[in-house]
């Protein structure tokens, strides 16, 4: 063994952690040694994969909650590899006429010039949460709900004290709270934002949260917190029926792949934008990416591979219920796609990025690996901060805003339908490096997602970097105007090379650049890393 091992390898503010029986990796401390708390208490990798979604449900409430959807991706003790759908329609009234009518109706102006709102009771798609946090207890892991749920409920109920990220995402989110139960119950005195290290007590939440313990998923789709859900849509003039609520179901549905650097890379199929992580790395792989000899030409490929797998994800990606989709994901097609890519940068492709409210959104996103094998990466989102702005009555339940991504022109291939579900940002990863080695991974974000997804593999993969190293790692985003945002920390020399490439290269701040988790199983061994550019830990034992 080398005495002298090359130390730069390892220039992270942070080493990557070990661990034999469980790790679990989010964007916030509370919420990840809930987790734990679940893997100590006899459960597995899918109990505490719900007991750390439900306490960021608390203590990263502008980010997610029960009023959103939830997905996972996940490799099982016994070796199967799966996917779970937890993501509302829009309502069935919600034709494209009586949308648009709804609209004007709320906003003025003329039904055909009607675009659909990013916030408000017609954004508001069905809640998938509930259903997903029960179907995922129930059917992998071992404890019961309301065990999962313990730690989420002390929190809400007890009150947490407010770590920095999430107080500064909370205070720029503050006006988007839209209704007096919104302002009343997430507001200090219904008036502000709390500070950081401030103590935030959530009793109406908590209330909820005990509801689920004690009853299950059944009263948010057809009891009385469904009743009250309804209510405050139709009152704030949305679309949505009980009927709606009482339809819904998760879905189990196979994952999507593919390989990359010898590595079998799994994403969810649409609905989801998976698909465009998957080809924009074939396209990568077909340009020759893990050939490249400098971070420049490494950047501008994989920026190049993005493009186009953007161009035709927006194209392409919708509910395959209502249009079919083409295999984005196979290496054919973005071999075909690959001729494109030159050394100069394509000029302003048309990626069908513009205008969407998905650049920016807000998300939560956890990683667990277990001790026998269990791994799963979890995600869960009110898609932007807050969501639509609405909490239901007196529930704590904020709804989501995942109709903001349909679209109100009949040829867009997003245009809102009865029962459709929206065009998802939300995308887990999962990842077999080898027969005994997988690990469950993700970059929380918007459109920031695939892209996070190419850059950590490329980190991984290409580049050999440790679990920590790869995340902590300098980003880039392509974004909807065509620039190439990097971050501060990225190397100048190399902006500068990225602009002689043509490539409108700008400075932004670290929380434009996503939140990447990972939990990874090692035939026993278990690591982790987590997102610096957030509140978050990974917590091992």
């Amino acid at each position: 063994m080398d005495s002298q091992p090359n130390l730069d390898r390892f220039a992270s503010r942070r080493s990557t952690a070990y661990g034999t029986r469980g790790v679990v990796a989010t964007s916030q401390p509370l919420a990840a040694e809930a987790g734990i708390d679940a893997l100590r208490a006899g459960g597995n990798a899918f109990d505490a994969a719900v007991a750390t979604a439900a306490t960021l449900n608390v203590v990263e409430p502008m980010s997610t909650g029960l009023g959103g959807d939830a997905f996972a991706l996940y490799r099982t003790a016994e070796g199967d590899v799966g996917a779970m759908r937890a993501c509302g329609g829009a309502p069935e009234a919600a034709t494209l006429e009586r949308t648009r009518e709804a609209v004007t109706e709320q906003e003025g102006g003329n039904p055909a010039d009607a675009e659909m709102p990013e916030r408000g009771p017609l954004a508001v798609t069905v809640p998938g949460a509930p259903r997903g946090w029960e179907a995922t207890v129930e059917r992998f892991g071992r404890l019961s709900l309301a065990d999962a749920l313990e730690d989420a409920i002390h929190h809400a109920t007890e009150g947490f004290p407010v770590s920095e990220v999430i107080a500064s995402a909370w205070a720029l989110c503050e006006p988007e709270l839209r209704n007096d139960a919104a302002r009343e119950q997430y507001l200090v005195d219904g008036e502000r934002a709390p500070e950081v290290g401030e103590r935030m007590r959530l009793p109406e939440f908590g209330e909820t949260l005990e509801t689920l313990a004690a009853e299950g998923a059944d009263p948010f789709y057809e009891g009385e917190i469904a009743e009250q859900i309804v209510e405050t849509v139709q009152d704030a003039g949305g679309l949505l029926e009980r009927s709606d609520l009482e339809a819904f179901e998760v879905e189990f549905p196979d994952p999507v792949s593919t390989t990359y650097g010898g590595t079998s890379v799994y994403e969810l199929p649409p609905n989801n934008q998976g698909l465009i992580a998957l080809e924009a790395l074939n396209i990568a792989d077909a340009v020759g990416v893990p050939e490249a000899e400098s971070s420049v030409e490494r950047t501008h490929l994989l920026a190049e591979s993005m493009k186009l797998a953007f161009t035709d994800g927006h194209r392409y990606i919708t509910d395959p219920d209502y249009e079919e989709i083409p295999p984005l994901q196979s290496k054919r097609w973005a071999e075909e796609r690959a001729g494109a890519v030159d050394e100069a940068a394509i000029e302003s492709p048309d990626v069908g990025m513009l205008d969407s409210p998905a650049e920016d959104a807000d998300t939560v996103l956890l990683t667990v690996a277990d001790g026998e094998g269990n791994v799963v990466s979890f995600i869960n989102s009110l898609f932007m901060g807050f969501g639509s702005g609405l909490v239901a009555d007196d529930t704590g339940l904020t709804l989501q805003n995942r109709g903001a991504s349909f679209s109100l022109d009949a040829d867009h291939p997003n245009r809102i339908e009865p029962g459709k579900r929206p065009f998802h940002t939300l995308i887990p990863g999962l990842a077999r490096f080898g027969e005994d080695d997988w690990a469950a991974f993700g970059v929380m974000g918007g459109y920031m997602q695939p892209q996070g997804h190419v850059q950590v593999l490329s980190n991984l993969l290409d580049r050999e970097m440790p679990l920590q190293a790869a995340l902590d790692e300098p980003r880039w985003r392509y974004r909807e105007d065509g620039t190439l945002a990097v971050e501060a920390r990225f190397d100048g020399d190399a902006q500068s090379k990225l602009v002689r490439r043509g490539h409108d290269v700008r400075v932004d701040v670290p929380l434009q650049f996503g939140g990447a988790q990972i939990a990874r199983w090692n035939d026993g061994v278990l690591s982790g890393a987590t997102e610096p550019r957030k509140d978050g830990t990974v917590d091992v034992y």
